[in-house]
């Protein structure tokens, strides 16, 4: 007799840390203030990076964006962020800070400092907090336009409340529709609840994308090698629009 063959059933979670149980929400499709000049301008790829030793790379490009990336504290919920600015903004994404105006943002060096909401873009999942200029260093923005299938990146935030992770991998694809959610970056680099957030980084150092969700295989889990972030040349002109209008 012929046993019928499984079906695999992939669901997109948000990697968000709800307390201190790995939770957030479950989506079927990815959802979508200060002068907008001082926003980093996207830096121009370095010649000859490319050959690079990758172990090398990777380390420096992880104490590069460190200093640059907290954790994002919002009621019971948990999740990452970067600044973006010298101006005091912090990206995060949207389902972190969602119901919450004010937040609390662990520094990279384990001291803590107040946050506020000064807007939030569900569909592309991307909010912006506002706080203390002088609390973080603020990362150097790259250009996900030119992002290639294979490519390194590190993923970088607080999965399971640890601060300061840094997990590395590829470019599963530089542009990957879900249904009707808008495109998105396919990694291989590890997310889990908490990584939410914060940013995916090329080994230059540079933010190419902020880490958002994961697939699973339905129910509880974590990790399974596909994860996903909002590209970087959407981050900054929904960011740029969030702080203009607040």
């Amino acid at each position: 007799m012929r046993r019928p063959r499984r079906t695999l059933t992939l669901a997109l979670a948000a990697a968000v840390l709800a307390g201190a149980v790995a939770g957030g929400g479950v989506a079927i499709g990815l959802a979508d203030r200060g002068p907008v000049d001082a926003l980093t301008a996207p830096a121009p790829a370095p010649q000859g990076s490319q050959g690079a030793a990758a172990t090398n790379a990777t380390e420096a490009a992880a104490q590069r964006i460190l200093p640059s990336v907290v954790q994002v504290r919002a009621g019971r919920g948990t999740g990452s962020g970067v600044a973006i600015d010298g101006v005091g903004h912090i990206v995060t994404n949207a389902h972190v800070v969602d119901g919450s105006d004010s937040v609390s943002l662990v520094l990279a060096d384990g001291s803590s400092t107040p946050g506020r909401v000064i807007g939030s873009d569900e569909r592309n999942d991307i909010a912006v907090i506002a706080t203390d200029p002088n609390a973080v260093r603020p990362a150097t923005i790259g250009q996900s336009g030119n992002l290639r299938i294979g490519q390194p990146v590190i993923a970088v935030g607080s999965p399971l409340g640890l601060n300061g992770t840094v997990t590395s991998g590829i470019v599963s694809s530089p542009h990957r529709s879900a249904g009707s959610s808008p495109e998105m970056i396919q990694t291989d680099a590890a997310i889990n609840p908490g990584n939410s957030g914060g940013p995916l980084v090329d080994l230059d150092g540079r933010v190419v994308g902020i880490n958002t969700s994961i697939a699973t295989l339905g129910g509880p889990s974590g990790n399974i090698g596909i994860g996903f972030a909002v590209p970087i040349d959407r981050v900054r002109t929904v960011a740029q629009t969030l702080i203009s209008q607040g």
